[in-house]
């Protein structure tokens, strides 16, 4: 409808601009000093606060399980809540409703949204000014309303993948701790790494699995691992050299190893825009600027399933 057209516009006019706009977050990383990370074992600087929870899906419910008291759950339709009046705003909600989100915010509370859905978010809240806005990266799996969070946790990262960063990341990592889960608490230029690899890794193993009727996450990184390297090594030097992202050594092995954690997730090529869509609008403008396609398997995975 009116309201995926509008997100596909923003998210294309944002890509056009990946190599002009710098990076809101880390251009305010420059102006402060932040621990690299905090995990679990830890001491943290944050408390579990009250906060406002957007979205009574399995993520919305499961933060709230892992709160405290004086948090307030908002489903679809309800009215922005006056209390609490500070503290994170988590939005747990899928990423076609975030513009309606941001709009129903008070405007001098939406610097308190906390963003932690699937895909390319950074260019999208860049474009709504709310581009140093708290992100997190949600390495846990909630099966079913209600179930309590599997942590994602693997053999070669068994402190956890979880991370946040911003305002709020050290209030979001309590409450991740309260939940029994791992959290670390990133610097922006840290961060944006692990947000390129974790978009990487959706978007990898989703195309590959999709390629192959039936496939699941598991079967891709056993049975079409040769496939699924081989993309990931491409999106992961593509992304460096379109982007200048950093990656910490050893992305394909940690990807794999986290891929075996969530064998039973289905395949599929989902929410485009925000995900694949990203990768291929990167190809386009090389293309249109006369250079090489950067992903070119990525691209011909794309034309073979018909999703360009």
């Amino acid at each position: 409808g009116v309201q995926r057209a509008q997100i596909v516009m923003h998210a294309n006019a944002a890509i056009a601009k990946v190599n002009i706009v710098p990076n809101a977050r880390v251009h305010a990383a420059k102006t402060s000093v932040r621990r690299v990370w905090s995990v679990m074992t830890n001491a943290t600087k944050g408390e579990v606060m009250p906060s406002i929870i957007i979205g009574g899906g399995r993520v919305g419910q499961a933060l709230r399980d892992m709160g405290v008291e004086g948090d307030v759950v908002v489903r679809r339709g309800e009215a922005f809540p006056s209390e609490p009046k500070t503290g994170p705003i988590y939005v747990a909600t899928r990423n076609d409703v975030l513009e309606d989100v941001i709009k129903n915010c008070p405007a001098d509370r939406r610097e308190d949204l906390v963003f932690m859905q699937n895909g390319m978010l950074q260019q999208f809240l860049d474009a709504q000014g709310l581009g140093a806005n708290t992100q997190a990266l949600i390495y846990f799996a909630v099966a079913a309303l209600g179930d309590k969070p599997t942590d994602g946790v693997t053999e070669l990262n068994p402190e956890g993948l979880t991370a946040a960063t911003g305002k709020w990341a050290d209030a979001v990592a309590a409450r991740f701790h309260n939940g029994d889960l791992s959290c670390h608490v990133l610097d922006a230029p840290t961060y944006e790494g692990s947000m390129y690899e974790k978009l990487i890794w959706i978007c990898a193993m989703m195309l590959v699995g999709a390629q192959h009727e039936g496939a699941k996450v598991g079967d891709v990184a056993t049975t079409y691992k040769d496939e699924v390297v081989a993309l990931i090594e491409e999106l992961l030097s593509g992304t460096t050299a379109c982007t200048g992202a950093k990656f910490a050594p050893g992305a394909v092995d940690r990807l794999i190893a986290y891929a075996k954690t969530v064998a039973h997730f289905p395949c599929g090529v989902k929410e485009f825009p925000w995900r694949n869509g990203y990768f291929y609008g990167l190809s386009e403008k090389a293309i249109a600027d006369g250079k090489s396609d950067p992903f070119p398997t990525h691209t011909a995975l794309l034309k073979n399933i018909g999703a360009i």
